[in-house]
């Protein structure tokens, strides 16, 4: 492990993988099969948040049901999948954490996808190797990714005041935050810039910047 420099932990889905597009599509798929109204991409950026059970009272005005919940988290995922094939990685992605590996920086992947999913898909990019750990959601919890965050930096063994999360929505620095760590969030994925503002931490909108803004952190 590098001694050196800020450890970055980044996030997967909307900030590595250029999927906003597939999670629109599936989204809007899954609405279709249980009655609900399309959403726009905007709107959705407004209104998501995890946990996702949360995101749907936002939209139907009140919380599912653990039934109606079982029904639209494998619907929506069954219509994610299909569509995740196509998604690439976003611009400037692999070249970024292959010159942080190369200059003996490390980093490494913590995502809410689910691990046995994740694994496959980020080697299947080719920059499997690039993260000294890679950890996805281990069950069906519908948490977000405080203690997940935990479990991470505990099996790294890195102190939080070196970490710096990056990912494209609030939970990432509520995670970041929850461990003592520092993060910087990507406007490319499941929020508004006007979203993320609010959590008060920096804002960028493309993930050279972000790493450039990690490394000034204090």
């Amino acid at each position: 492990m590098g001694k050196h420099g800020k450890h970055l932990v980044w996030d997967w889905n909307g900030t590595l993988l250029d999927d906003i597009g597939a999670v629109i599509g599936a989204t809007n798929a899954a609405f279709a099969e249980l009655g609900l109204e399309s959403i726009t991409l905007e709107r959705y950026r407004e209104l998501y948040t995890v946990p996702v059970p949360k995101f749907y009272e936002r939209l139907m005005g009140r919380l599912p049901t653990d039934e109606e919940w079982t029904v639209m988290d494998g619907t929506f995922h069954r219509h994610y999948w299909e569509r995740a094939e196509s998604c690439g990685l976003t611009i400037g992605a692999a070249e970024l954490l292959a010159a942080r590996q190369e200059s003996g920086l490390t980093q490494s992947l913590l995502s809410l996808a689910p691990h046995t999913e994740l694994i496959p898909l980020v080697r299947r990019y080719g920059i499997a190797e690039r993260f000294v750990r890679m950890d996805g959601r281990p069950d069906a919890s519908t948490d977000g990714k405080s203690g997940h965050m935990v479990r991470h930096l505990a099996a790294l063994e890195v102190p939080a005041e070196r970490v710096v999360v990056i990912g494209d929505a609030a939970d990432d620095a509520v995670a970041a935050a929850h461990v003592g760590a520092r993060a910087v969030l990507y406007t490319g994925g499941s929020h508004s810039r006007a979203s993320l503002a609010r959590v008060g931490v920096p804002v960028v909108d493309s993930l050279e910047e972000a790493v450039a803004v990690a490394e000034e952190l204090a």
